[in-house]
């Protein structure tokens, strides 16, 4: 099964979606697209210069939220039948779109692909490419191996330190997954992560534009939005995805 393209889905609960989005527009150079959904609850960012958008935002009613990736495909029946195959559980069909959760219990969905093909550029330095899947012990290994078998065509590698496995997609997708085992036992979650040219410079803009600073690794940075939501800049290469020299980041 082809993936013709990937979304990073922003997963805020309802009270601050408007934060989120106002501040996620900011940070990619984007614009919100009119509100969909029976409660208004999702927008695309949309970026200017003819490139396809690859980022949405989505009001949730319950829980703190957090990210989930899109997959965009030719057969969406095919594709969640095989991801069930793999150990996958459908959480709710609408035939056009069918929202699925990993073994681990990750969401994500699979979408009818239209003609996505023109990947956003760099913005200040910046590219939002990567949803990181935060996994317990207990079920990191399982992971690996769904996402692996799910996203055959991509190539699944370990990361740069022991904890993380790359999942990386073919060129011109937009978004690619990181899976990164956990020191505790907790459900799985997932965030966004920003390859960052000046990391530190990327943290003082985004700091004014009202995110917090949160904690600092070699190679990362824990950030939290202005609706509470954590998300990471890394300094890979916001070009390639990749860790550029000297560089701790995991890719």
């Amino acid at each position: 099964m082809t993936i013709r393209w990937t979304y990073a889905f922003i997963d805020r609960p309802r009270p601050g979606f408007g934060a989120a989005c106002a501040f996620w527009t900011a940070v990619t150079d984007t614009r919100l697209s009119e509100l969909r959904g029976e409660h208004h609850e999702f927008v695309t960012l949309v970026p200017d210069g003819g490139a396809d958008a690859c980022v949405k935002v989505q009001a949730v009613e319950s829980g703190p939220g957090g990210a989930h990736p899109d997959f965009c495909v030719d057969d969406v029946a095919e594709f969640a039948a095989a991801a069930v195959r793999l150990g996958a559980s459908v959480v709710t069909d609408l035939g056009s779109l069918v929202v699925l959760r990993s073994p681990g219990g990750q969401l994500f969905c699979a979408d009818p692909w239209r003609g996505q093909a023109a990947r956003p550029g760099v913005v200040r330095g910046t590219r939002l490419d990567q949803v990181c899947v935060d996994v317990p012990p207990s079920a990191y290994g399982a992971e690996v191996a769904f996402w692996s078998a799910l996203l055959a065509g991509w190539k699944s590698r370990p990361g740069s330190l022991p904890e993380f496995h790359v999942i990386e997609p073919p060129s011109g997708l937009p978004v690619r997954l990181l899976l990164q085992r956990l020191d505790e036992e907790r459900p799985v979650s997932a965030h966004l992560d920003l390859a960052c040219a000046d990391p530190a410079g990327t943290r003082a803009r985004h700091e004014a534009l009202g995110a917090a600073f949160v904690a600092a690794f070699p190679g990362w940075t824990v950030m939290r939005d202005p609706a509470g939501g954590l998300y990471c800049l890394t300094s890979r290469d916001p070009a390639t995805g990749g860790v550029r020299a000297a560089s701790a980041e995991t890719a």
